[in-house]
């Protein structure tokens, strides 16, 4: 049940990305779009964690003891994010995908094994190696069957590295380290706290107020050239709900990380963040155009379920 949980919070990750793309049509930036996300995100953690009235049972003595990394969640989290947005427009859609997946992996496992940040150790076996690159291969797969999709609807080469690709690349395996991070870090302050919303508002309360100097310096540069979905005069309602779904991300990444371990809590949410990417792509969910699920999409997803199944039997 936990993995499926797992699989089913990963789902939201692709929703959420599509809202908060289209959410950009609104707000003109990047930025500006993860700072709402973010704003919506923590408002709606902030308000579960007062209606649970669990704020005077907090445990204040063992958190002002605590190690200061554990409350850097939210800082990993703005990283990984800011990290793709460049990634993005330097490598190219697969590689910003592949890379950040690699990092998480890697050090998703190194967390398990040496037991980082108090996560419960996971001793490193061949086996579990084997279910990592079995996981890797199959986001590889995905996506470079989405990239073909891609230039041959649009009729174009793909995103070629600007300048000193291997510096890029390497910076992309840096930031799915911290994803991986954030999630052990997260999990830690959610079992010091005695309350993983509390965690989860942190993480957001902190991610909100990096956003807000960030947006500042931006707009301190100039105003924002818009975006081709700005010109659209109508949004839907939905723009608005990216920081909901990204709030039930990041407490289920807590709840589960202290249950199956950093490693496998992200594996769980690949695997269900790529599944959901394909469902949107093929029925064309949130106005993203169709593109169908074909053998190739399919075999990936199988080969990560695959990884997993390795790493958690064995």
């Amino acid at each position: 049940m936990l993995l499926i949980l797992g699989i089913l919070a990963g789902v939201l990750l692709p929703i959420q990305t599509s809202v908060n793309t289209r959410l950009r049509g609104k707000v003109h930036t990047s930025y500006n779009a993860s700072l709402v996300s973010f704003t919506v995100g923590f408002l709606f953690m902030l308000a579960l964690f007062l209606i649970s009235g669990q704020g005077a049972a907090l445990p204040f003595a063992q958190l002002a003891q605590a190690p200061f990394w554990i409350w850097m969640g939210g800082i990993c989290g703005v990283c990984f994010l800011t990290g793709n947005i460049i990634l993005l427009a330097r490598i190219g859609s697969v590689q910003t995908v592949i890379f950040p997946v690699l990092g998480q992996i890697l050090m998703g496992l190194m967390i398990d094994h040496f037991g980082l940040f108090y996560a419960a150790q996971a001793p490193l076996t061949f086996l579990r190696v084997i279910g990592a690159l079995l996981v890797i291969s199959g986001v590889v797969i995905v996506s470079l069957a989405q990239e073909k999709q891609s230039r041959r609807a649009a009729a174009e080469s793909t995103t070629a590295p600007a300048g000193h690709p291997w510096l890029w690349r390497m910076l992309g395996i840096l930031t799915g380290t911290l994803c991986a991070m954030q999630t052990a870090i997260n999990g830690c302050l959610g079992k010091v706290a005695g309350n993983p919303i509390f965690a989860s508002t942190v993480s957001f309360g902190t991610g909100m107020a990096i956003l807000v100097i960030v947006c500042i310096l931006m707009r301190c540069k100039g105003p924002a050239k818009p975006s081709n979905l700005s010109v659209q005069k109508k949004h839907p309602w939905w723009i608005w709900i990216g920081g909901l779904l990204g709030g039930t991300c990041v407490l289920a990444n807590i709840y589960l990380s202290s249950r199956i371990g950093t490693g496998m809590t992200i594996i769980t949410f690949l695997i269900g963040s790529t599944a959901g990417g394909l469902l949107i792509d093929q029925f064309g969910w949130f106005q993203v155009p169709k593109k169908p699920i074909n053998a190739a999409k399919l075999l990936g997803v199988l080969i990560m379920a695959a990884g997993a199944a390795i790493i958690k039997l064995f």
